[in-house]
């Protein structure tokens, strides 16, 4: 890793308070891009917040969020948000067919109408930085307003995860690297 976490006792006040309200909240302990982050508290705990709201107070169902933080993990090639997320997808519902499909870079057969949805505007969005009028209306269809909403928030948030794991070479403690293999295969679209 190329920033060092910081060891508690090193930590000045502003910066305990926000890893004691880390770790008091559903995550449990601060680690990853948040052990990262708390270099600058102000970012940890704003970001952080941002984070719980996505995770685990959104209108998206876990089977979707956790299936679009996937895609994400592996847009970026971000290994550790991988490790950590491919579980938990697989955990919420999300087949492990699929994620198989999403490690390698193919695009997931079998998808719900939902996914379907998710993916499509996950993939172009990353890819044009826009979407088009008609994925856009088709995932306000499916979707509606309020999880459309609530996903734009969560492709943002978790890409911002995926670049502090790439930028600062976050690393899993089940990954020999913080990347993801086989990143020139650029996942389907």
């Amino acid at each position: 890793m190329r920033l060092e976490n910081l060891e508690y006792e090193n930590m000045n006040r502003e910066q305990k308070k926000i890893h004691d309200e880390i770790s008091a909240g559903p995550r449990g302990s601060v680690r990853g891009p948040l052990a990262v982050w708390m270099h600058r508290p102000g970012l940890a705990d704003k970001a952080q917040s941002l984070g719980a709201y996505c995770r685990y107070n959104s209108s998206l169902e876990p089977i979707l969020s956790e299936f679009a933080i996937c895609l994400i993990a592996r847009i970026w090639g971000a290994g550790y948000e991988w490790k950590v997320h491919s579980k938990i997808a697989i955990e919420a519902g999300v087949s492990k067919s699929i994620i198989d499909e999403i490690e390698v870079g193919a695009k997931p057969s079998n998808l719900t109408r939902e996914q379907k949805v998710i993916y499509d505007f996950t993939m172009l969005l990353h890819k044009d930085k826009k979407v088009s009028d008609k994925i856009y209306q088709d995932s306000a269809n499916v979707l509606g307003s309020d999880r459309l909403v609530d996903l734009v928030g969560l492709l943002g948030y978790y890409t911002i995860i995926s670049m502090t794991i790439n930028v600062f070479g976050v690393q899993h403690t089940e990954l020999s690297s913080p990347y993801m293999q086989d990143l020139e295969n650029d996942i389907e679209i």
